[in-house]
């Protein structure tokens, strides 16, 4: 069931990684709203959606167990390869929730989740950096929980217009939903594998 939820965990996260990177090369794949915010503010964009992609397209493999163990030094390389990318993503990300004219529930929502991305990033570095790796590989699952916000608010967009939700609506309530069920579920997940929460500092 493990290595299931992994190929299933991967392969959505590569779908979604690659439909970032159409949208960053290919002009013309652009929807209408995605081809307004790179008219409007195309460098904060380039940087959510690759930035985004990338560390969508590392963290599945940075989490598995056994290509962590076989391959240390390229599972580092690609582990500063992620921190760039979410800084980048993130970053940007919390830009753009500011300036989103979605209303102050979208704001809040995805402006919380760029802050919670990076801190738990940057909480997962400060980890490896003093060898705790159980902390580090808990914060890890933390900040890639919310990495794979990208993939459920892409699943939650297309339910929302099946539903025939009001799209104002819908769209405020995926900015929460998107990820803090993510967030709940790692959570859990590192309790239950004893993976202690992280001290305070």
């Amino acid at each position: 069931m493990r290595t299931a939820g992994w190929w299933i965990m991967t392969s959505l996260a590569l779908l979604v990684a690659a439909y970032a990177f159409a949208l960053v090369a290919l002009p013309s794949f652009r929807p209408e709203l995605v081809q307004v915010h790179f008219q409007q503010r195309p460098l904060l964009v380039l940087a959510h959606f690759l930035g985004g992609g990338i560390a969508m397209a590392i963290g599945a493999f940075q989490l598995h167990a056994g290509l962590r163990s076989r391959f240390l030094s390229t599972h580092r390389w690609l582990g500063r390869i992620y921190i760039a990318a979410v800084l980048a993503g993130g970053t940007a990300g919390l830009v753009l929730a500011i300036n989103s004219t979605a209303g102050p529930v979208a704001q809040w929502g995805f402006g919380l989740l760029a802050v919670a991305w990076l801190a738990s990033t940057f909480n997962a570095y400060r980890h490896i950096r003093d060898r705790n790796f159980e902390q580090h590989r808990a914060w890890m699952i933390r900040s890639y929980a919310l990495t794979l916000a990208a993939v459920t608010l892409r699943i939650y967009l297309p339910a929302s217009m099946i539903a025939a939700l009001p799209m104002g609506t819908a769209y405020s309530a995926i900015a929460w939903l998107c990820w803090v069920p993510n967030l709940l579920v790692a959570e859990w997940f590192v309790r239950s594998r004893s993976i202690s929460p992280a001290p305070s500092r």
